[in-house]
C-alpha cells in the first residue's frame, strides 16, 4: 500500500481505536493486560506515539483479530515510519507543518478559504519567496527550500488523479500587494491560468458582499477512503490546529458552503480578477 506516511499513521490510529472500542475496553484496561501504561495505548490511538509492528502483534492477539487484519495494521505501521519527500527539505518548513503536508498528499478533496493572501497551492515562486523573505530568522537557504516545497506541493493539482480543489479567496488577498506591482501582475496572471485546470474552482468573496461567516482562513481535507474522516486545518505563527470531530467538520462545512453562496460565481470571479489584473498593468 503506497501513500503518505502521515496519512498511514493517522489511519493506523483510527483502526486501533476502532478495535478497542468494538471490544468494549478502555485504554487503561488494554495497557494493564499488556503490561503497558494506558497513556501508551492512548498515544497510539491519537497518532502521538510511534507504533512498532511488535505492538500491533500484541494488540491483535489481545483483540483476537484475524490474520488479515493483523497484517494490514502491521503494513500501516511499517509505512508510517518512512519519510515523506518534504522531510528532505528540513528547515524550509516548520516542524508542525510536516503533518499537514503529509495529509495533503493523500487528500481527494480540498476546500480552502483565504483572506489575506493567495492560497499557497496557487502561488508563484516569486510570491512565495517574497513572503518567506519577510519572515524573521529564515536564512536564504531555507527560503529556497520553502519555495521548492511549495512548488512540489502544487504538482498535486496537475496530476491525473488531482484532488477536487475549491478555493474561496477574499478580494483583500487580490489587492494586498506582496512585493512590487509587477509581481502581483504575474501572480494574478498565474491565478487566471490555474483557474482553467479541471481540478480547480476559484470563487472571490468581494468587498461589500454583506454578512458572511467571519471564520478567518481555514482548510478542509477530504480523503478517498470513507474510513478516513475529513479534517479541518488552521495554522498560526508558531503552531497549527487539526480538528477531526464530527461537530467541527460539520460546522466548517456549513461555513464553507455559506462562503461559496455569498462569493461571486467562478465566471464572475474570473472577470473581477482580470479587472484587478489590468489595474496592476497601469
Amino acid at each position: 500500500m503506497a501513500g503518505s506516511p502521515t496519512a498511514r499513521r493517522r489511519r493506523l490510529s483510527i483502526e486501533l481505536k476502532k478495535l478497542r472500542e468494538s471490544n468494549g475496553v478502555t485504554c487503561a484496561q488494554v495497557g494493564a493486560a499488556l503490561d503497558w501504561s494506558g497513556s501508551k495505548v492512548n498515544r497510539m490511538e491519537t497518532g502521538h506515539g510511534r507504533v512498532q509492528t511488535s505492538d500491533v502483534d500484541a494488540l491483535c492477539r489481545f483483540y483476537e483479530t484475524s490474520d488479515e487484519i493483523r497484517e494490514f495494521l502491521k503494513s500501516l505501521a511499517k509505512q508510517a515510519r518512512t519519510k515523506g519527500w518534504w522531510q528532505q527539505h528540513a528547515g524550509g518548513i516548520p516542524e508542525w507543518f510536516n503533518i499537514y503536508i503529509g495529509l495533503e498528499q493523500e487528500a481527494s478533496s480540498f476546500r480552502q478559504y483565504q483572506v489575506e493572501m493567495i492560497p499557497g497551492l496557487l502561488q508563484i515562486p516569486e510570491y512565495v519567496r517574497e513572503m518567506y523573505t519577510y519572515s524573521h530568522g529564515i536564512s536564504e537557504e531555507n527560503v529556497a527550500r520553502a519555495v521548492q516545497v511549495r512548488l512540489e506541493r502544487q504538482s498535486l493539482l496537475r496530476n491525473a488523479d488531482a484532488p477536487d480543489a475549491w478555493f474561496v479567496i477574499h478580494e483583500a488577498a487580490l489587492r494586498n500587494i506582496i512585493g512590487e506591482r509587477s509581481l502581483m501582475r504575474m501572480q494574478l496572471d498565474h491565478l487566471v491560468d490555474d483557474m482553467r485546470l479541471p481540478s480547480i474552482t476559484v470563487q472571490v468573496l468581494p468587498f461589500g458582499s454583506g454578512i458572511y461567516p467571519m471564520t478567518g482562513p481555514f482548510t478542509m481535507l477530504g480523503f478517498p477512503d470513507p474510513a478516513d474522516p475529513d479534517i479541518v486545518y488552521r495554522d498560526g505563527i508558531t503552531d497549527a490546529v487539526y480538528l477531526e470531530g464530527e461537530h467541527h467538520v460539520r460546522q466548517y462545512t456549513r461555513a464553507f458552503d455559506d462562503l461559496r453562496a455569498v462569493a461571486l460565481s467562478p465566471l464572475q470571479s474570473s472577470q473581477l480578477i482580470n479587472s484587478i489584473l489590468k489595474e496592476y498593468t497601469r
